[in-house]
């Protein structure tokens, strides 16, 4: 029993509290000791040539004394945030740690992502090492020499007075179909029966020697005229008969009529198309090209002067040579020549393609010339100030 009471009395003494001060402890990161302070530190001051600021010394210098929890633990905690700043610094690779006692101008800090120190301009401080990194739009500032320059600026020039393409050759075009569409209306204005009633009925036209009255031309040729523009076969004139019951035409007249229908169709087939196209290249220029109908017309009128006064000269200097001609570029040779006794002679004789041709010739020349006048490039119609305006602005 005796024993037992010290025994007791010493497992109820009280055990010494654990030390839980932690206003000493270090603030170091967790895992620094994954940076290499000292080499580093080390190698990176010989590259540099700069010597260690105090605080760097002070912070690769161990501490004596407790490390641990303690009153003197709190002194080293200046010490340890100096040393982790020095081994960030020597972490830094070499090539981008600016040398001591040089400065990185504002632009490049703050392009980098590191703001200038203030403190390292006071005197008697070093200079912090600085990251530095090249930008990749840094040579958007480096300005190109002065004839690249001018080069360029040639160049946007040109390319801000060169006018657009699409306009000029809706232009060209309707130059080009304005004298084609022309010559395919007058010649289906020939083609009609009002044409032959004017040229039966005018004083001077020859009349026919083998019996046709100025009644049965007008008869007879309706039905070769309507054969050309309607979509019948050549039963159509070959079925005609005279009144002592004949055949009006012969096989190779009714033939020779179906090669002109074939021409005459396409004629007026490509017209229309043309004529379609125009109109296309009308409603572009209005909406795209100030002036540019004017100007196409005005063309097209040109054009067709030129065409017409060529084609009426060699008309005129040899009227059955220039016919022809005009014959051997569409039909074959012996399919259009025919006996004076023959219906198409008897209908159709020379006077009357004389007449034609002059009637179209006639026609598309006053047209050309109306549209000549009504778009010539008067000033006014240019946009530009009269003379007298000209003059006193200048």
């Amino acid at each position: 029993m005796k024993d037992e009471t010290p025994a007791r009395a010493k497992s109820a003494a009280p055990q010494p509290e654990p030390f839980l001060d932690t206003s000493g402890d270090s603030d170091e990161p967790a895992f620094s000791w994954l940076t290499p302070a000292g080499t580093d530190t080390a190698r990176t001051a010989g590259e540099t040539g700069s010597t260690e600021s105090p605080s760097a010394a002070a912070g690769s210098t161990a501490v004596p004394g407790n490390s641990g929890g303690g009153p003197e633990a709190g002194n080293s905690q200046p010490d340890s945030r100096a040393g982790r700043k020095a081994a960030e610094a020597a972490a830094l690779p070499s090539d981008r740690t600016a040398p001591s006692g040089t400065e990185p101008s504002p632009d490049t800090a703050r392009s980098s992502g590191v703001e200038p120190s203030d403190d390292s301009e006071a005197p008697g401080r070093e200079s912090t090492p600085v990251f530095r990194e090249t930008l990749e739009t840094s040579a958007l500032q480096v300005r190109p020499p002065q004839e690249e320059v001018e080069r360029r600026n040639a160049e946007r020039e040109s390319a801000a007075n060169a006018k657009p393409v699409a306009p000029r050759v809706m232009q060209v075009l309707l130059a080009i179909i304005f004298p084609v569409v022309l010559l395919v209306l007058a010649v289906r204005a020939v083609t009609s029966p009002l044409f032959l009633w004017v040229e039966y009925n005018r004083p001077g036209f020859p009349g026919d020697g083998y019996g046709f009255s100025t009644d049965d031309r007008m008869t007879y040729g309706s039905y070769a005229v309507d054969y050309l523009s309607n979509w019948s076969g050549p039963r159509y004139l070959g079925d005609l008969v005279h009144r002592s019951g004949d055949k009006l035409f012969k096989d190779g007249e009714v033939s020779h009529m179906a090669d002109v229908k074939l021409v005459i169709l396409s004629t007026f087939g490509a017209g229309v198309l043309l004529l379609v196209l125009g109109l296309i290249a009308v409603l572009y220029l209005r909406k795209r090209s100030t002036g540019g109908v004017r100007r196409g017309l005005f063309a097209g009128s040109i054009v067709t002067l030129v065409l017409i006064l060529g084609l009426g000269t060699l008309a005129f200097l040899g009227w059955q040579q220039f016919f022809t001609e005009f014959h051997r570029i569409f039909f074959a040779d012996g399919s259009w020549t025919f006996s004076l006794d023959d219906t198409l002679i008897r209908l159709f004789p020379g006077q009357f393609w004389i007449d034609a041709g002059i009637v179209i010739a006639g026609l598309v020349l006053l047209t050309a010339l109306v549209t000549l006048i009504l778009t010539w490039p008067t000033r006014r119609r240019r946009g530009l100030p009269p003379k007298e305006a000209a003059a006193d602005q200048a």
